[in-house]
């Protein structure tokens, strides 16, 4: 009876959703109407299945933190992670190899957002989701605010992953960058996020420690500011209620500066200020110190707020907005940089007196080398904004080596390292499986990010010279199929760096599974300490 209530909203879903299906209008919106039924369907057979507990049970349940959905959620990040990689690996042999386009359901053009969403949106977010719940509870002294809650926020948030992920095979999407949902699939996330900040919020209401960490800040920055990006750039009315196909609210340069607000700041809070939260938190952690300085942690947390939301129009220069818009977005961007090195200053001298651990604990090494990504990207994003320089940039494969060389370097370590941290104190292990296993995806993983961002930077460049050739009559030297031609070496160095990346998820995937089951690896330390030999007397 416990789980009745469950039953019968993920069973009236999928009849709804069936239903749906029936009077859709369009064969995409009919055929994803059916595998949503299908997902809910089976979603309410799985909890029918679930056995009764006893009170005994639940009381003890109830004791303590409410971890139950953050272990659920600590495996699902290592899973969606080597699945955003994989499908990644797959579209980076796709450019290097054209031929591996199959049509219609995994060509480019679907598997791009695919792999986009999948590493942003279902990697990303469901660690952020984790993570901001367990840093909640541990920083407020104080149990989530409602299980119930928690666990509509949790499945309801990877219910939006599959009907984002399945739309974008189908060929269902808005066409707008890190927002390719349609209406039906954004209406569902508001409905998600706005529980996510009631559960987020009310934990924090109901704390038991008065300060209110920083950490806290930034994951509650990131929750409030999403949700107003999401809403706004969505605005769309559908051409049928029982249809696939809608029309943004916004056209022309409105819609691009819309979209861009929008892109620019989901990489900003999304991709930035969440990440941020998990550092200022399991940083500390792992180094066993204080942060270096929790006054610039504020001060780093208002400038970033206060900056980033005015940066969106750099990524339109040379188009069809105004001018001094553009200069708006340029400007901005280069401040950012004052404060992001902050935060990274603050994140690298939090090891003051513990650099040691640099030898020994490779989950530490993983975290330093997040932050100093954190830093390269905050330095070359400023740099790419400048209008002189964009104009070489712009449309190249640099702007993907640098997303790159920020999403696998800062989100991707960090979020490992956070990972590693989490898994054996929420099954109450006593170590990882294995820490050299960690060691060996940090090379993997680092040597992937190197061989991938330094190609793209080089392909990149070249690409942006070619295209400005011209001849002494004025003429381009290069046709567009020439340049794409010079590139396929470079493409196929970056699939390489790509799969390096994946290996080392894989390996990650592996260590969690085993330190689940309660294994430990017979192993040499990491470095071996011997005592010096003693010196004879003289």
């Amino acid at each position: 009876m416990r789980y009745m209530p469950w039953f019968i909203a993920l069973a009236s879903g999928a009849f709804i959703c069936f239903a749906l299906a029936g009077l859709a209008v369009d064969a995409p919106f009919r055929l994803h109407m059916g595998i949503i039924a299908a997902v809910l369907g089976i979603a309410a057979i799985i909890v029918a299945r679930l056995p009764e507990k006893s009170a005994a049970e639940i009381a003890a349940e109830q004791e303590g933190y409410f971890d139950a959905p953050i272990r659920v959620g600590s495996i699902l990040t290592v899973f969606w992670g080597c699945v955003g990689f994989l499908v990644g690996l797959v579209v980076a042999l796709q450019l290097a190899w054209p031929d591996l386009n199959l049509e219609p359901f995994l060509n480019f053009g679907r598997l791009r957002p695919l792999h986009t969403s999948a590493v942003v949106f279902a990697f990303g977010g469901t660690a952020l989701i984790t993570t901001s719940l367990y840093v909640v509870q541990r920083t407020g002294r104080a149990r989530l605010f409602s299980e119930s809650l928690t666990w509509f926020v949790f499945w309801g948030y990877q219910l939006f992953i599959v009907m984002a992920a399945t739309g974008y095979l189908l060929g269902i999407t808005q066409s707008r960058e890190y927002a390719e949902p349609e209406w039906y699939v954004d209406i569902w996330l508001t409905i998600v996020w706005v529980a996510y900040l009631v559960l987020f919020m009310g934990t924090l209401i109901k704390r038991k420690e008065p300060h209110i960490y920083v950490a806290n800040w930034f994951y509650l920055a990131f929750i409030v500011t999403i949700a107003m990006l999401h809403v706004v750039n969505n605005l769309a009315m559908p051409v049928s209620f029982f249809g696939s196909k809608s029309y943004s609210l916004f056209s022309g340069v409105q819609d691009a500066l819309t979209q861009w607000w929008y892109g620019h700041n989901a990489v900003g809070f999304f991709l930035t200020a969440g990440f941020l939260g998990m550092m200022y938190y399991y940083m500390p952690k792992q180094a066993e110190r204080p942060v270096y300085s929790y006054r610039l942690s504020i001060i780093h947390f208002w400038a970033i707020i206060f900056l980033y939301i005015w940066a969106g129009p750099h990524h339109l220069h040379y188009t069809a907005l105004p001018d001094w818009a553009q200069t708006l977005g340029m400007v901005f961007s280069i401040m950012l940089w004052m404060p992001s090195w902050g935060g990274m200053i603050n994140g690298l001298m939090t090891l003051r007196g513990a650099w040691d651990k640099m030898r020994t604990d490779p989950i530490m090494r993983m975290m330093v080398i997040a932050v100093a990504f954190y830093g390269m990207a905050t330095f070359e994003g400023p740099v790419m904004s400048i209008k002189s320089v964009n104009g070489l940039s712009h449309y190249t494969d640099w702007t993907i080596g640098h997303v790159h060389s920020s999403a696998l370097g800062w989100v991707g370590m960090i979020t490992f390292g956070a990972i590693y941290f989490m898994v054996p104190r929420l099954w109450g292990r006593k170590q990882l499986y294995s820490l050299r296993l960690v060691n060996w995806h940090f090379w993997l993983a680092t040597v992937g990010i190197v061989i991938y961002a330094a190609v793209m930077w080089v392909a990149g460049v070249m690409q942006g010279l070619m295209w400005r050739e011209y001849d002494t009559d004025g003429f381009l030297v290069y046709s567009f199929a020439e340049t794409v031609a010079a590139l396929q070496p470079y493409y196929v160095a970056r699939a390489f760096g790509g799969f390096l990346y994946l290996l080392g998820g894989l390996v990650m995937a592996y260590n969690v599974w085993m330190t689940i089951r309660g294994k430990v690896r017979n192993e040499r330390p990491i470095v071996e300490v011997t005592a010096p030999a003693l010196q004879p007397a003289v």
